[in-house]
């Protein structure tokens, strides 16, 4: 049995490496990718179900010191009593509010016996199709009593650094990190996100659907292709080497086809009477 050769030329070299390529980044790559989304999103809803019926804890029982933070227990009520640092306010940019350009105000708070959190106290749109900041009430001097839901760190966006423009510290994302460089004030990991009706509130923020996505599918759908690129590639070759025994076999039954490459044309009367009576000589 003769070997299939024809898999060693370059072309069908190349087209396999393309192949187990896509395969192994379907595997590896794209879809992880999908899946660790879809567990960081279960996570999330998860923990908002369990939080909307929780009652308020005091914000010291979940974050103790300056450098606590409490990732497991995102969008969990709390209540915290202190007073704002208004000095060190920023305004995070390029948020959308019920389809209109609006900017987030976060304001350091701090505990009384306890840390320095950061507040997110509510949205205000902006002016000129998000060109121009409004003027933006402060918050309250004296000490207050707030109740807020617990919110994870976002983490910097690279490339992206905080700056101040017109007198107003800006920033791109929510990381408590970045904020606490910019603003030289010292605060916790989370963060805090104030509910309706709370001191120095401004546009209420909404919850976040509990909606895990597509993401579960699309890690499947990723982990079939891969197993599918390499069946088809299987396929493909089996239907080639098939198509050249099919050749091989159809040359060989008729070798003058064979030798010119074209079907003999039939014999006309004379000729056969010529080949019979010449032969009989």
């Amino acid at each position: 049995m003769r070997r299939p050769a024809f898999l060693l030329r370059p072309s069908w070299l190349a087209l396999a490496a393309v192949v187990l390529g896509f395969a192994y980044l379907c595997f590896t790559v794209l879809a992880p990718w999908q899946l660790g989304k879809n567990t960081t999103t279960s996570r999330a809803n998860s923990q908002l179900e369990h939080a909307l019926t929780a009652e308020p804890v005091p914000v010291t029982t979940l974050l103790p010191h300056q450098d606590s933070s409490a990732p497991d227990e995102q969008w969990r009520p709390v209540t915290a009593t202190g007073h704002y640092l208004a000095e060190a306010q920023v305004l995070v940019r390029l948020r959308v509010i019920d389809g209109s350009p609006a900017v987030e105000v976060l304001t350091p708070f701090t505990v009384k016996d306890g840390p320095t959190v950061l507040v997110n106290r509510g949205y205000v749109h902006t002016e000129g199709g998000g060109s121009r900041l409004p003027e933006i009430p402060p918050p309250p001097d004296a000490e207050v009593t707030i109740t807020a839901r617990l919110r994870d760190s976002q983490g910097a966006i690279p490339g992206k650094n905080p700056f101040t423009e017109n007198g107003f510290r800006q920033i791109y994302s929510i990381d408590t990190e970045q904020v606490a460089t910019f603003t030289g004030v010292p605060l916790t990991g989370s963060y805090l996100q104030l509910v309706d009706g709370q001191p120095g509130g401004l546009g209420v923020i909404a919850l976040p659907r509990r909606d895990n996505g597509p993401f579960l599918s699309y890690g499947i759908q990723w982990i079939a292709f891969g197993i599918l690129a390499p069946i088809g590639l299987g396929y493909f070759a089996f239907a080639e080497l098939r198509a050249r025994r099919a050749e091989r076999s159809a040359a060989e039954s008729d070798p003058g086809e064979a030798d010119s490459g074209e079907p003999a044309p039939p014999m006309t009367v004379e000729q056969k009477l010529a080949d019979r009576y010449g032969r009989r000589r």
